[in-house]
């Protein structure tokens, strides 16, 4: 698939997020490598109006100590996709995570879909 094919599929996830038909959930995590990324390529202003757009659609999710703890001792291979689906867990509400990487997630206990297949079903 292409760059352009996830964007586009990302972009749709994120419009539900936007009209309130879905809520979209992010760490602190993410939006530190939103920051990285984007700075790599813009000034610091236009990336913060950005990530302030984002926050504005979705909300945030607690990192914990008990979840790093969690992430740690995990069978997960990257400790980033630890993070991340703990968090999730933990906040009792979610359940799907949406990803391009689902097969960082196969320890998971909440539900992983593509975007695209999130698309699909919905």
């Amino acid at each position: 698939m292409t760059e352009n094919h996830f964007l586009k599929n990302a972009a749709q996830v994120l419009s539900l997020c936007e009209k309130k038909i879905i809520a979209g959930y992010i760490t602190p995590v993410i939006l530190s490598n939103v920051y990285y990324l984007l700075s790599q390529k813009g000034k610091h202003e236009k990336v913060i109006e950005k990530l302030k757009s984002l926050v504005s659609l979705l909300e945030i999710l607690n990192v914990d100590k008990n979840a790093i703890i969690t992430a740690l001792n995990s069978d997960f291979k990257d400790f980033e996709d630890a993070l991340q689906n703990y968090s999730a867990e933990q906040n009792g509400t979610i359940n799907t995570i949406i990803t391009r990487n689902t097969k960082d997630y196969k320890k998971s206990k909440i539900g992983v879909l593509t975007p695209e297949d999130f698309l699909k079903t919905n």
